[in-house]
This record gives structure tokens, C-alpha cells and sequence, in this order.
């Protein structure tokens, strides 16, 4: 049974959408069996793996609203053992559609067991927000990755987040884990970002993975060619930083690589 982390963050800019596709790719280059679901309305994960958003006609959206069989809408990449499900912008509309849904913050979960035996790790992208679609997702996973950028106001917000992740274990599910802080946008130059790795790891302790992703022009360039930065740059800073990440967690949950 695959296991399912979402890459939560209701703050913009700190690096959900990278860690999510190229944490994914990291996964299957070290040949896990990896699905990617893009839950972000702006659908840059779709985009950032080579799809065209536009051209897509069956996301998420409406397997959640419409009980559109998840399987039928799954696309392989270029990369072997990465599959991808979509989002486009009317995953904006969910939110207001699921409102008098039964069981609303449960759709997501339910799409995904039709598909969860199939893969080793399941990754989702949530939009920068706390809303209905965010929800579903962490009710869906087993664990949470929360990136925090290595600036000034790294911290906040977080208290937020939480507080959400802990009323979504009390009402939810109860087996919601926080997989692990990651710390993101590193730049070793500059002192801010040294304190700011040092005050994220006293706060939370064993919360923060030991990886830490630099800032790197090669990530920031990967997505508009359509491409994970392991396919684009793969000997790069960002790609072994995010392949040693996926290192961390196999390792974490006790995997081994796939023969």
C-alpha cells in the first residue's frame, strides 16, 4: 500500500510545487513507484512535468466532484515509475460545489484508495491555502512535508498550519503524521539564511530533515522546460539536494530501493 504525503504550506513562494515534482521524480529515478497528484488550481506541477493545462479535460476536479474514475485520468511521464494526475484551473470551483457534498473533506481520500495499492508513494501538490481542497488532501495522507523558505518570515504563518494539521488528527484523521520540515531557498552566502536554519531546527527539533534545498537557478529554469530538475540538470546542486531528500524519506519509512 502506497503511502501518501502532501506538501502543505498556506504560504506562497516556499516551494510546494518544486518539492513536490521533484521530490516525485527523485522517488521514481530511485525506481519507488510514484504518482503525483497536482491539487493546485494554477497547475504548475501539470505544467512543470511537460502537460499543457489548457489541453487537459479530466483533472482531479472531477473525480472529486464528478466520480470520475482517478485511473482513467492518470498520465505517465517521461520519466519510468512517475505518473501524474492533473489539475486544471476549475479546481477553483470545487471548493464552492463540495460545500453540500456528504462526507466533503473525505472526496480526495476516496479517489486515492482506488489507486493507493498501485504505487509506492503517492505525492500531492496543495494550493497555497487552508481551504476545502487543502483539507481533503491532508485527510487523504499519512504524512505532511510543511517547506519553510530560509528568509525573514520564514516562520510565519506556520503556528497556523499547525493548529490546522492538529484539528484535521482530532476530527479527521487521526493517523496524519508531520513527515518532516523542510527547509527550502537556502542561499550558504548569506547569514540570514544560516540563522534562520538554526532557529527552525531549535523551534522543531527532529521535525527537520537533515536535507536542505539551496537556491538554484537550474530548479527555477526546469519547469519551463517542461522537466523535473533531475531530467534537466541531474549531476546540479538542486537535484542531488532533492534526490538526497528522497534518500531520507525511503530511509525514514523503512523502503528500499525497488529491484
Amino acid at each position: 500500500m502506497g503511502k501518501v504525503i502532501a506538501i502543505a504550506n498556506q504560504k506562497g513562494g516556499v516551494g510546494k510545487t518544486t518539492t513536490a515534482m521533484n521530490l516525485a521524480a527523485s522517488l521514481a529515478v530511485l525506481e519507488f513507484k510514484t504518482l503525483v497528484i497536482d491539487a493546485d488550481p494554477q497547475a504548475n506541477t501539470t505544467s512543470g512535468l511537460g502537460q499543457d493545462p489548457k489541453e487537459i479535460e479530466t483533472s482531479i476536479y472531477e473525480c472529486m466532484v464528478d466520480g470520475i474514475d482517478i485511473a482513467s485520468i492518470i498520465i505517465k511521464t517521461d520519466l519510468e515509475h512517475l505518473d501524474l494526475v492533473p489539475s486544471h484551473i476549475d479546481l477553483v470551483g470545487a471548493e464552492v460545489e463540495m460545500i453540500n457534498l456528504e462526507n466533503r473533506e473525505e472526496k480526495m481520500k476516496s479517489v486515492i484508495a482506488k489507486v493507493k495499492d498501485n504505487y509506492d508513494f503517492i505525492i500531492i501538490d496543495c494550493s497555497p491555502s487552508l481551504g476545502l481542497i487543502t483539507i481533503n488532501a491532508l485527510t487523504a495522507a499519512n504524512s505532511v512535508i510543511i517547506p519553510v523558505q530560509c528568509e525573514y518570515f520564514a516562520l510565519e504563518g506556520l503556528g497556523k498550519l499547525l493548529n490546522t494539521i492538529k484539528i484535521i488528527q482530532t476530527r479527521l484523521n487521526p493517523d496524519l503524521e508531520i513527515e518532516g520540515i523542510l527547509l527550502t531557498m537556502y542561499d550558504v552566502r548569506l547569514r540570514l539564511s544560516n540563522q534562520v536554519v538554526d532557529e527552525v531546527r531549535m523551534h522543531f527539533k527532529g521535525l527537520v530533515f537533515e536535507t536542505i534545498i539551496p537556491r538554484n537557478v537550474r530548479l527555477s529554469e526546469s519547469p519551463s522546460f517542461g522537466l523535473p530538475v533531475i531530467a534537466f540538470d541531474a549531476e546540479g546542486k538542486g537535484a542531488m539536494a532533492y534526490l538526497n531528500l528522497a534518500s531520507e524519506i525511503a530511509a525514514k519509512n523503512g523502503m528500499e530501493k525497488v529491484n
